[in-house]
């Protein structure tokens, strides 16, 4: 293919498998040019000598096969000149073919044909009433029909689906023109649904409850009749072809049955058949609104008002709007849950709303409508205010009383109420958070923690809870006393 005459080896090897088609084997060289220059792709000045160095080349490559001609010669350069026929080798036969098939590909392709489903199913049954037992011939003439059929039904399936969700078709779904196919093609899948459904489980269930032993003596057979073909080339090992044919009937019964814990491919199959029925259905109501945007809806909104005015009882006319609009759209704020307690057993009913400014979101510069008045805050700092020194006192009248007790242990506190609770959280986050476990408060009141030794727990008791944590030993010094020991 990169070769420096690419096309003159071309057109001989296409006229070569043309020629191929028709049984005619065997050409001359004369034939070669004389069919190649009917192509009228090469140039004028191509000799009949130029194309008997292509076939010598394409001899070398492994291309072509010569065989001596032996007839008589007409002149007398023929009589000079060797006589050849030339022959395509099977490979070269098997890559002009893939090449021809590729030239004719146009898309996906493929079909869904429900009727293979019922071959398979039929023949499954002959096989099973017969045992496995068959005339010489007649095995592997039946095994090749539903090996076949399987092979085409899922290659022509696959295909097909392929097609539906290519690109090419999403884009013909989304215009007009698609309202034409929409019928035709949801009934071509619906055909073969129930098909599908008609079958394919049959199939299935035969073949998970055949007996090995009639699945083993059927392949022996079908292997027996591969044997007496007579072939000309390397013979075929028997147990490696007895292994090959047991490969594809585990392939089909995985296909049908699937595996151990997971469903089969034909499971697959019609979930994503129907799942295109779907997707077509959407797609061309999706057209179809389009086209009611433009048509007044006045007759069913009058119709509807009076509906509803003729309502009496309010839980009706609740029903008939939730029929009608059903429900409003959701909108989710994300932020914090102000909950106003640690206790997670507190439903969400329980606690007070939390109160949040929306603003407009539109990039429409709203017109100014002229300077506006300050807002006088004193109040609220006022109110703000209070409440810090309030906190603050109820701080100190804490750290006041364990002052005078020296040293805390968590497991000696009685009872404490929530606000202690924290200012206790509060002073051991601190001062782990310090490497010398030690802080100092604003008011000069010292802080230290102890680790408990053998990691002991112990339960704080609180009025909405308790809380099991390590027993620590929180130490409290007056401010003198910490400078002190600081300066020393």
């Amino acid at each position: 293919m990169n070769a420096q005459n690419v096309g003159r080896y071309r057109c001989i090897m296409r006229y070569f498998y043309e020629q191929h088609q028709k049984l005619r084997y065997w050409l001359k060289p004369q034939e070669v040019y004389d069919g190649v220059a009917a192509f009228g792709l090469l140039e004028e000045d191509y000799t009949l000598d130029q194309c008997q160095k292509d076939l010598n080349q394409l001899v070398e490559w492994g291309n072509l096969v010569p065989r001596h001609d032996g007839g008589r010669s007409a002149t007398v350069e023929e009589y000079l000149r060797k006589k050849f026929r030339y022959q395509m080798t099977p490979y070269a036969v098997e890559i002009e073919r893939l090449v021809a098939g590729l030239e004719k590909i146009r898309g996906y392709g493929g079909s869904l044909e429900p009727s293979l489903f019922e071959n398979i199913a039929g023949d499954l049954d002959l096989l099973e009433s017969a045992a496995g037992q068959f005339p010489p011939g007649v095995a592997v003439s039946l095994w090749e029909k539903i090996y076949g059929d399987f092979i085409k039904l899922t290659e022509n399936a696959s295909d097909y689906i392929a097609s539906l969700q290519s690109s090419k078709v999403e884009e013909l779904m989304l215009t007009e023109t698609f309202l034409a196919y929409k019928d035709s093609v949801t009934r071509y899948l619906q055909d073969f649904i129930q098909g599908l459904q008609r079958q394919a489980y049959k199939i299935e269930a035969v073949l998970a409850a055949m007996d090995p032993d009639i699945v083993n003596t059927f392949l022996v057979n079908v292997q027996r009749d591969l044997a007496a073909r007579p072939l000309l080339d390397d013979p075929v090992d028997p147990e490696e072809q007895l292994e090959r044919l047991r490969q594809e009937w585990q392939s089909m019964l995985r296909w049908f049955a699937g595996r151990e814990g997971e469903n089969s491919d034909v499971y697959f199959l019609e979930q994503t058949t129907k799942d295109t029925i779907a997707r077509i259905v959407r797609n061309a109501l999706r057209i179809q609104e389009k086209h009611r945007l433009g048509v007044s809806r006045r007759r069913e909104l009058d119709y509807l008002g009076k509906w509803f005015f003729a309502l009496d009882d309010i839980k009706q006319s609740r029903r008939l709007a939730a029929h009608v609009f059903a429900l409003y759209r959701c909108r989710h704020f994300q932020g914090l849950d102000e909950r106003g307690t640690d206790n997670a057993d507190i439903s969400m009913w329980q606690v007070g709303p939390n109160i949040r400014e929306l603003r407009s979101r539109s990039r429409k510069r709203l017109r100014d409508t002229g300077s506006g008045s300050i807002k006088e805050q004193r109040e609220r700092q006022q109110r703000a205010r209070e409440r810090f020194l309030l906190a603050q006192q109820e701080e100190m009248a804490v750290l006041q009383a364990y002052l005078k007790r020296r040293e805390v242990r968590i497991s000696d506190l009685d009872p404490v109420s929530s606000r202690e609770r924290y200012y206790l959280l509060y002073w051991i986050g601190r001062c782990m958070a310090n490497k010398s476990r030690r802080i100092l408060t604003p008011e000069g009141i010292g802080i230290s923690l102890e680790m408990p030794a053998g990691r002991e727990r112990a339960r704080l008791e609180c009025d909405d809870g308790e809380l099991d944590m390590p027993d620590y030993l929180l130490k409290f010094t007056s401010g003198m006393g910490e400078r002190h020991e600081q300066n020393r």
